[in-house]
């Protein structure tokens, strides 16, 4: 009989223990509020598009005497809509390598900024040349991505290095929910100002009068809407510069016992030895110090980076396109009037309309019933009950889907239309995010985050059926993530023998 390997493992740091054992309090809720402040402006600057490129096909594409308003080519239309998801998925992996190198804090700044700067570029191609306009708007969307990029590991990275272990999971769903709350605000913000100028600049509809169907003051609307989220992000940048750096990279990544001890009694109010005798320690244990292109990452953390990557990948298939092309598929079911029923900003009104109402009924409660029940039902169960209801609902969908284009179905439609964000949101849209800032060792773990999230942004045109197979293989796994620090659950202070026992290798 084989005998049993001894786990041995460090004695954790009163710093690290002090964080995991401590009870919720303001500091929690102040990280959840600053760090989700990004993601309320990483939702709103990226599904803001969605609402004006219907305009800017009728301001920059209008073709004189045609029976229908002008659209955006389809070349056009893809990289307006596209060109920020690959900045995304640049700036994923680049803020996320950045961020276990120099430090969550240091490289937190970087982004927002970066966000700021290209929310206000992208509304300021002040020309009436239409390749002028999308080329600028297509640059400074570029970046903007760029910044968003960063914020997805380094927002979730911090804050499960802020959170304790009982109610770790919510609280970083709850970072991620503000997403939702971005794109209600997008919805609610354009509405506001298509109202405003529709009460201001009276046009008539486009079949009535195509050329004055479209005022020229309708430029300034996308460039307000698109501009104003840069607001959110500048005045989130003075609060994410004085939170401290996160006692895990501080401690284990850094080395710095003392700064993380000083850094933490400030927010936890309570006296914290510094320890540097057991950092020491720690810094000397080799067994720990592996990188990520090594064999012994791929036997540790090679299966959860798999299962990281791939569902994310294939959840994103169907996320983001039902996202952005909410307005099309509103327009094909007759939801949204004809264009040429409408003129060119009560266009943006009604389509803003029906976007505000789908955010408000499904997708902002799907983010806050995960932040409510992940602590509860485990990651797993979530995530595998999400992406069964989202193919059950979107096979309901398509399948009847000439049914479902007659008038007196629509209301059906758009409740089971729905009810896929809601499903998304209360799945794997919200689990994809918590488990990498988890279950990797801090060193990793904004790297990790990073390459997990662009692999959702490499998306391709895969079939939604596939998801359950490949998110099976991750089941296990997530759900060692509940009541547990994170460095018990990255394996962060076992030795390789001990490591060796618990995997049975």
């Amino acid at each position: 009989m084989k005998k049993e390997s001894k786990v041995v493992m460090t004695k954790e740091l009163q710093v690290l223990n002090a964080l995991d054992v401590a009870k919720t309090q303001w500091y929690h809720f102040t990280a959840i509020i600053i760090a989700g402040m990004g993601f309320f402006t990483d939702a709103y600057d990226i599904f803001c598009i969605s609402l004006v490129t219907k305009l800017l096909g009728r301001i920059y594409y209008h073709v004189d005497g045609a029976g229908k308003p002008g659209t955006l080519p389809p070349n056009v239309a893809a990289a307006v809509n596209g060109v920020a998801f690959c900045g995304t998925l640049s700036g994923q992996l680049f803020f996320g390598w950045l961020g276990d190198k120099m430090g969550r804090k240091r490289v937190y700044g970087m982004t927002l900024m970066l966000m700021v700067i290209c929310s206000i570029g992208s509304g300021l191609s002040f020309s009436s040349n239409p390749k002028t306009v999308i080329s600028t708007l297509c640059f400074f969307r570029f970046w903007l991505g760029f910044g968003i990029g960063g914020d997805y590991p380094l927002s979730a990275t911090i804050m499960s290095e802020y959170a304790n272990k009982k109610t770790r999971g919510a609280f970083i769903a709850a970072v991620f929910a503000m997403q939702g709350f971005g794109i209600l605000a997008g919805g609610i913000f354009a509405i506001i100002v298509s109202s405003a100028f529709n009460a201001k600049f009276d046009a008539p509809i486009y079949k009535v009068n195509a050329l004055e169907s479209t005022v020229p003051q309708a430029d300034y609307v996308w460039r307000i809407i698109v501009m104003v989220g840069a607001l959110p992000a500048a005045l989130t940048y003075y609060w994410r510069m004085k939170m401290p750096e996160t006692a895990r990279y501080t401690a284990l990544v850094a080395k710095n016992a003392k700064q993380a001890a000083t850094d933490m009694s400030k927010v936890l109010q309570v006296d914290l030895e510094a320890e540097e005798q057991k950092v020491e320690q720690l810094a000397e244990d080799k067994s720990n110090q592996f990188g990520l292109f090594t064999k012994k990452f791929l036997r540790r953390h090679g299966l959860h980076l798999l299962g990281t990557t791939s569902t994310w990948f294939l959840l994103d298939i169907a996320f983001y396109s039902q996202n952005l092309f909410q307005k099309d598929i509103f327009s094909a079911i007759g939801w949204i009037p004809k264009a040429e029923t409408m003129n060119a900003i009560d266009e943006v009104y009604k389509i803003a309309k029906a976007q505000t109402l789908i955010a408000l009924c499904s997708t902002v409660p799907g983010y806050w019933f995960t932040v409510a029940l992940i602590d509860r039902m485990g990651r797993f169960a979530i995530q595998l009950m999400g992406f069964f209801f989202m193919t059950v609902f979107m096979f309901a969908l398509a399948i009847p889907y000439d049914h479902w284009t007659h008038k007196e179905n629509r209301i059906g439609f758009v409740v089971m239309y729905a009810l896929t964000f809601f499903f998304a949101n209360f799945g794997p849209n919200a689990t994809t995010f918590v488990v990498p800032a988890e279950i990797f060792p801090a060193r990793l773990r904004s790297t990790c985050h990073g390459i997990s999230a662009a692999a959702g942004k490499a998306r391709s045109n895969c079939g939604c059926i596939r998801v359950l197979i490949y998110v099976s293989e991750q089941g296990a796994e997530q759900d060692r993530c509940r009541g547990k620090s994170l460095e018990e659950i990255s394996g962060e202070n076992e030795t390789d023998e001990g490591f060796g026992a618990k995997s049975g290798a």
